[in-house]
């Protein structure tokens, strides 16, 4: 089998073995049998609540299954056409082979993905928030940076972005923001792109032409909704209000309407100034609040595939994920799963989909990679 095929292959198993140890294959033969039983119980569909919650699961692990199977057909099957047509000797066969094998790697990864996105508030809408870290104008430029790569990524999935909270930069860029993004399974990509973010470049805000590192933190949780149960104690709130402000229009009042509510036992904090009403931004910084909560109960409950979001880190060296290097050449290295980019320009556009899927079978499969930073 030639080279390029072989690539395929490869890349075919890998997904596929992936996949089986993601979903324990014996467990989840077993439990899609148990959710077809209980289906066709007449007495699940008197409480609709716990019927959708079945229904959901029934469905996703249906999908999951018959998608593995479907591709294992597809590749045991398109692998004989391959050796039936090198032993033939029909070049054309084989080449319409070796093309259909590429489609069948392409749509297993995008399985291998869409399988991986099963944790509890994976499907949920998200909250990503971004603070520049120490340096001034240099790192709050960076940090607008990044809201527009995060806009950009959710654009390009078809999602809807709105900006909750914004705090502009002194001369350029942002000194924090917060974006909800709603779309199918927002949390589940956005979420392993929480951690410190490097970027590496010839500043264009020093007149000597020197050479810059700058640093950005981003910090992802879930939107949850009021089946999820949070409590919260209101004597263990701050609440104050503060005039919103920004670049004029729409995001600048004259009035105290920007609230600000900080949870006394954990010291989280949130803040919304993006509606005129103060009873409003209250509102929505109390969902916040509640999603700030939640994922840090998802951290607990599960360590390993929360680490990095378990409590924030310094903003500086030796925390960063991803390092994004400008000059003197072209880089885009994450410094959990090894994978890189030689067009940083397509990834600061929201080219992340390579990232996102490395990281999110880094948490499956637990194997920590061993990478060097860049310079």
């Amino acid at each position: 089998m030639r080279a390029e095929a072989q690539a395929h292959v490869d890349t075919i198993k890998d997904a596929l073995e992936l996949l089986r140890r993601f979903l324990d294959w014996d467990r989840a033969l077993r439990r899609l049998d148990e959710l077809n039983a209980r289906v066709e119980d007449q007495a699940l569909w008197n409480d609709p609540k716990q019927a959708q919650a079945v229904m959901r699961e029934r469905r996703r692990l249906d999908e999951a299954i018959t998608a593995t199977r479907a591709i294992e057909n597809e590749l045991s099957g398109t692998v004989e056409l391959i050796e039936l047509a090198e032993m033939e000797g029909d070049e054309e066969l084989e080449k319409e082979a070796v093309t259909s094998l590429g489609d069948l790697a392409k749509r297993a990864e995008a399985d291998k993905v869409k399988a991986l996105l099963a944790g509890e508030a994976d499907a949920n809408d998200t909250y990503l928030e971004i603070n520049a870290g120490a340096g001034g104008t240099e790192s709050q430029d960076w940090a607008g940076m990044l809201q527009r790569m995060y806009t950009r990524w959710a654009e390009r999935r078809g999602m809807k972005v709105e900006l909750v909270d914004y705090h502009a930069g002194e001369q350029a860029g942002i000194k924090s923001a917060t974006l909800l993004i709603k779309g199918e399974n927002a949390y589940g990509y956005a979420k392993v792109e929480s951690g410190v973010h490097r970027l590496v470049r010839i500043s264009p805000y020093d007149s000597a032409a020197r050479r810059h590192t700058s640093f950005s933190s981003v910090w992802v949780y879930p939107v949850i909704d009021d089946n999820i149960e949070v409590e919260i104690n209101e004597s263990e709130l701050r609440i104050d209000t503060y005039r919103a402000s920004g670049a004029g229009g729409q995001h600048i009042n004259t009035t105290d309407s920007a609230v600000r509510i900080t949870h006394l036992p954990t010291g989280i904090v949130v803040q919304c100034q993006n509606q005129r009403s103060q009873h409003k931004n209250k509102a929505e910084a109390y969902n916040q609040l509640r999603a700030r909560l939640y994922e840090r109960e998802l951290a607990e409950r599960e360590a390993v595939a929360n680490a990095e979001n378990a409590t924030k880190t310094d903003i500086g060296w030796g925390h960063q994920i991803r390092s994004y290097v400008l000059q003197p050449y072209q880089l885009v290295k994450d410094l959990r799963t090894g994978v890189t980019s030689t067009a940083p320009g397509d990834v600061l556009d929201g080219d992340l989909d390579a990232f996102m899927a490395a990281a999110l079978s880094q948490r499956v499969t637990g194997e920590a990679v061993a990478v060097e930073d860049v310079d």
